[in-house]
């Protein structure tokens, strides 16, 4: 093998690895985030999992990048571990749509894709039909690097026997497909250069299934090198993927004499063979683990146990390395903290019950935390959201955003009106003259509805999108607690008139009402900005 023809032969490699970059980038740009935040938030079950990975992996040309993004939505909690393995299983199925491309041999056309790719690019003002023209010229590309390696490798026809002993030893053939994508992190270069080895007649297709098989192990270093640095939860998304398909392919592999012929008989051209074999592996493996992914999760979590639970009082979703890579997820892990702060206020509120109304002492010091808590969660969403605007993002997104930060401000506020309500409890205590028994059942009556307007408001960040029964329902109780809040402020001022009562006391008690009312207020508006600003 000459110095020109070893040059030619990283050339061509170097030109099929630019070109899947190109395509991949450019179609990722083209899709935008919102394709990114849909397999964050739209993947309840693995079955759907499999369906979008698959579909979004097509879409951008990169398993690794679905990869990627399915660690690191793991690693901000947005996705649970079986959801995980579903993803990343539709992305080994995903990726060999690349395969199936280049076995369709249309490299006749592969300078009229460049042509229009660069003349998209500077001819057009616009991004989008820019990003298009680079698309085209990756996939043009894509077959001029075929071109390049196919004829870089015509000498070995005359030496077969170099390759006589893949056929011979599957293993070896295993291990060169793995080291192969190791070395240029590309399952699709491997199995393009695997494909124009079997076009020139040098790779038999009993030697070329050990390579294409190895191909798949040698692609999860991409989702190792993405754990790197992350915590447990990342850690298991990535040993799902390194372990599915190492599984996979100590099944597969002593079984191919079994199904090699259906392979062979799938197609006349040795290329279609090949890109058949790695679509039908990812998919028979697939549905082999499809229906134990719960027992599969539970064996992850063996060797890599669940990380300490977190300590509630931190934000648990806010992922600083979510923002460099998927904006737009970032704002969804925003609504997921407003969510749990919602249901840390509900717990305020239940504990602020029982202390007014019950006498639970005990609890005043879970209330103290929990006010502090909400304070640390509202400064760490506004901090977050304010890094997620610097790095980018605008439209329907960034109002989204902006209306979550506004909810957090609110829940916070409603944190601090529970902590007045004890504080006016605290001064009932040192006062002989409380409340009397009509007046505390006013009282309660009102809290118990507020409640229930607050129970609407948290549940919004689950559904920002509220029927028209439902928002009905909750304006119709808001306005009921505001005119109630009104006539018995309007009752105890008479009773005050009429010395029926103390002032200090009868102060205390309007203060109260206001204090609830303000609640019932602060969630009203934040199911109004949540239903507003909600992205479509």
């Amino acid at each position: 093998m000459s110095l020109y023809t070893t040059v030619q032969l990283l050339g061509g490699i170097g030109i099929f690895l630019y070109a899947i970059k190109l395509i991949s980038e450019s179609l990722q740009i083209l899709a935008g985030d919102r394709l990114r935040s849909i397999i964050g938030m739209f993947t309840r079950t693995p079955i759907i999992g499999v369906f979008l990975g698959t579909a979004v992996t097509m879409i951008i040309q990169s398993s690794s990048a679905t990869t990627v993004m399915t660690v690191s939505f793991v690693d901000a909690g947005l996705m649970s571990l079986t959801q995980a393995i579903g993803v990343i299983m539709g992305a080994n199925i995903g990726t060999t749509i690349t395969g199936q491309i280049l076995a369709f041999r249309v490299k006749d056309l592969a300078y009229l894709f460049v042509l229009i790719g660069v003349a998209l690019m500077f001819v057009c003002s616009s991004k989008k039909y820019k990003h298009i023209g680079e698309g085209l010229l990756g996939f043009g590309l894509l077959f001029i690097g075929m071109q390049t390696m196919e004829s870089s490798m015509s000498f070995l026809r005359t030496r077969q026997d170099i390759f006589i002993s893949f056929s011979n030893n599957p293993l070896l053939g295993l291990a060169a497909g793995t080291l192969l994508t190791l070395l240029v992190q590309s399952s699709s270069a491997t199995v393009g250069l695997t494909i124009a080895l079997g076009t020139q007649g040098l790779l038999p297709l009993e030697a070329a299934i050990p390579i294409i098989l190895g191909d798949n192990i040698g692609t999860t270093i991409t989702a190792v090198l993405a754990a790197l640095g992350t915590g447990k939860t990342a850690r298991q998304a990535c040993a799902a993927h390194v372990l599915f398909n190492i599984l996979g392919v100590c099944i597969w592999l002593p079984l191919m004499p079994l199904w090699i012929g259906y392979i062979a008989a799938s197609s006349s051209s040795i290329g279609h063979q090949i890109a058949n074999a790695h679509t039908l592996f990812n998919i028979c493996n697939t549905l082999l683990f499809l229906p134990f992914v719960k027992q599969f999760a539970n064996v992850i979590r063996r060797i890599i146990p669940d990380a300490d639970r977190i300590d509630r009082r931190d934000a648990v979703y806010l992922d600083p390395i979510l923002i460099q890579r998927t904006p737009v997820v970032a704002v969804s892990a925003v609504c997921h903290e407003c969510r749990e702060m919602g249901r840390k206020v509900l717990e305020l509120f239940k504990h602020t019950e029982n202390i007014f109304f019950k006498q639970h002492e005990e609890e005043i010091e879970a209330v103290i935390k929990l006010e502090d808590t909400l304070d640390r969660l509202e400064i760490s969403i506004r901090n977050y959201a304010s890094d997620i605007m610097q790095a980018g993002i605008d439209g329907k997104d960034a109002d989204f955003l902006a209306a979550c930060v506004v909810c957090a401000g609110d829940l916070e506020r409603i944190g601090d009106k529970c902590k007045r309500i004890i504080d006016f409890y605290e001064y009932r205590k040192k006062r002989s003259d409380d409340f009397s028994q009509n007046a505390m059942e006013e009282i309660r009556s009102i809290f118990e509805e507020t409640y229930q307007v607050l129970q609407m408001s948290v549940a919004v960040f689950d559904d920002a999108s509220f029927t028209e029964t439902e928002r009905g329902a909750l304006d119709m109780l808001a306005d009921h607690i505001r005119e109630t809040e009104s006539a018995l402020r309007a009752r105890h001022v008479a009773r005050l008139c009429e010395r029926k009562c103390s002032p200090e006391s009868g102060l205390v008690f309007i203060d109260v009402l206001g204090a609830i009312e303000q609640i019932a207020y602060r969630s009203r508006k934040i199911v109004d900005h949540m239903t507003e600003k909600q992205p479509h």
